[in-house]
């Protein structure tokens, strides 16, 4: 019997539709859902931790990420800090603000209580001179070893673009040269003091807080990761790992990302960063699930993941997680002033040390500027020494990974470097979010960078020549 023309081409195209819903069904079913709960986690991190009014937060920073986002729904609740987003006919997602954890969203189909203390917005910046205040340094008093006209330009140069969400973006642009703050500036509606996104610069801070634990005494670093966890906090997925290869993994594989797991850095709509961050109630359980795929030590891959295992890694080190979950504040962020920081957590308990700090950009130079002194704010050694080396030391002796370090990038390195080959110092290093977000630390010129933006178009913004831009007034 012929098959007609028609109806062998019905017949292709429902092979190839039934081939993609077996590839594809699962991400698929669980797109509208991730969509809700990036938006719920979006807009309760917005309002609750930043501070903005969230109508804004929806407009500016969750509707034109993805045009999907369009056919949600959301729903504020100030007085109990709560954010619910709907996506028709699937149902809804609920983020809610909790003490020391940030905004945390709640799994698919279930709630998070809000936390009953009482939180206010950040305020404004603070009016004293750095580094007790945000006050940056009048131009007046840089002296002749800064450009004032060049730094300006540069500066101005940063900001076109603001509030295009097609264009750079530019939300704060924040500089440190040599102890002094020169420039703390915000964008119309972000003014300095405003706690912005990180996105993956939060993966440095999770560095520096495995850094001070092992300095501590309280977590080996070339432990297999199998061994890190005290009897009763050890997670769920720990036995599958005991009795495989992955068994092998390290402490420090995590923290300089050549675990040799097979997860991989996926972007879109469908990829595995979504579904962990959004998807997940547990993104150090996800992370974990992937099996080996080269022995450890052996290939560096950049993936969030690493950073969420370490995390969860990091959890274990404490008695309670009320006291994991206060220790970043307790440690770091007090210490040096940096009120405005939050780091939050998924709802297992666990931070998301890939991707969610929150910090105005003033907050964010204290960061770099604690990292450039080796961890020495003032008269107190905050962070112990020989975090600065670590940092810097390459992943890998050679290949992609020579340009990676603990958490951090290595600018500047001549053979694997972002910024290799157009004159910048070789010492650079750099916090970098997904979004142009940058933390620049520069030693040899007692240099921070900062610059926060919300860039979809990675073209519109580049790092390298922002950082060369603002050093060449630097004299």
């Amino acid at each position: 019997m012929a098959i007609r023309p028609r109806t062998g081409l019905l017949i292709v195209l429902g092979a190839l539709v039934a081939t993609a819903l077996a590839t594809f069904g699962p991400k698929l079913l669980a797109l509208p859902s991730n969509a809700a709960g990036m938006a719920a986690r979006s807009v309760c991190s917005g309002a609750f931790v930043a501070g903005r009014p969230w109508r804004d937060v929806l407009a500016q920073d969750v509707l034109p990420a993805n045009p999907i986002l369009r056919w949600v729904d959301v729903t504020v609740d100030e007085a109990r800090r709560t954010v619910t987003a709907r996506f028709p006919g699937v149902g809804e997602r609920t983020a809610a603000w909790l003490p020391d954890r940030g905004c945390v969203l709640a799994p698919a189909g279930g709630r998070i209580a809000a936390g009953a203390a009482p939180r206010d917005a950040p305020g404004p910046a603070r009016t004293e001179p750095w580094p007790l205040g945000d006050a940056p340094l009048p131009a007046a008093q840089w002296g002749e070893r800064v450009d004032a006209a060049a730094l300006e330009r540069a500066v101005d140069t940063a900001f076109q673009g603001t509030g295009d969400p097609k264009a750079a973006n530019a939300r704060a642009v924040a500089v440190v040269h040599r102890g002094r703050l020169l420039v703390n500036r915000g964008a119309p509606g972000f003014e300095p003091g405003t706690p912005l996104h990180g996105w993956s610069m939060t993966k440095t801070v999770t560095g520096m807080l495995a850094h001070q634990l092992a300095a501590q005494g309280r977590l080996a670093l070339d432990a297999p990761v199998v061994e890190a966890f005290p009897a009763g906090r050890a997670p769920p997925w720990l036995g599958a790992w005991a009795g495989d290869t992955r068994r092998a993994i390290t402490v420090a594989d995590l923290l300089s990302m050549r675990d040799g797991l097979a997860n991989v850095e996926e972007y879109g709509a469908l990829g595995s960063v979504p579904q962990m961050l959004w998807g997940e109630a547990d993104v150090a359980a996800f992370a974990a699930r992937a099996a080996a795929e080269q022995p450890p030590a052996t290939r560096w891959r950049y993936v969030s993941a690493s950073t969420n295992l370490l995390a969860r890694v990091l959890r274990a080190r404490f008695e309670s997680d009320a006291e994991y979950w206060a220790y970043a504040r307790r440690t770091l962020f007090e210490p040096i002033g940096a009120r405005t920081a939050t780091l939050e957590t998924d709802a297992d308990g666990t931070w998301i040390g890939s991707s969610y700090l929150w910090a105005s950009g003033a907050d964010w130079a204290r960061l770099g500027e604690l990292m450039l002194r080796d961890g020495r704010w003032g008269d107190t050694q905050v962070l112990a020494p020989g975090w600065l080396e670590r940092a810097a030391a390459p992943a890998l002796p050679d290949g992609e990974g020579r340009g990676y370090g603990a958490q951090v990038w290595r600018f500047g390195d001549p053979q694997a470097g972002r910024c290799r080959g157009l004159g910048l110092p070789e010492d650079l290093i750099a916090m970098s979010g997904h979004w142009g977000q940058l933390v620049a630390v520069v030693p040899s010129r007692e240099a921070v960078i900062v610059r926060l933006g919300w860039t979809f178009e990675r073209s519109a913004f580049d790092p390298c020549a922002f950082i060369g831009q603002v050093l060449a007034a630097l004299r």
